[in-house]
């Protein structure tokens, strides 16, 4: 459920990296820290108006190796699963098209990509820890 968040809109306004990735016609996509470990974000917004102000949803990713930081977010893989659900309910659905079965091929890919990465972390004993 999408939540009206004073802050969300602050932190958006002063301080919110705009993503131009993709095509955003209604929603805006920001990240709103600073990279940390690893070079990248880890809050990211997706926010748009509403005659009350700005609504939206916040997204918070791992920071930090588990075995060092514990869980204190999401992970990619949790985002792609979650695309991959709702692409794979349209194609069941009215909304089966070739894009669609084109875009759940690519989220699947990158599913077992990130999969692969993560077995060879683990062959390696580096899983979960501060190394490449």
């Amino acid at each position: 459920m999408a939540q009206m968040f004073d802050s969300l809109r602050k932190k958006v306004i002063e301080g919110g990296r705009r993503l131009e990735i993709g095509s955003h016609r209604f929603t805006g996509v920001y990240a709103l820290d600073e990279p940390g470990p690893g070079g990248a974000s880890h809050e990211y917004a997706i926010a748009w108006e509403q005659e009350q102000g700005v609504a939206g949803n916040v997204i918070v990713f791992q920071k930090g190796p588990v075995k060092e930081a514990g869980v204190n977010g999401c992970f990619i893989e949790d985002l792609i699963s979650i695309c991959v659900d709702r692409l794979e309910a349209f194609q069941r659905g009215d909304f089966k098209c070739e894009e669609n079965a084109m875009a759940l091929n690519s989220l699947k890919s990158a599913l077992f990509s990130l999969d692969i990465r993560t077995k060879d972390r683990q062959e390696r004993g580096v899983e979960g820890h501060s190394a490449p």
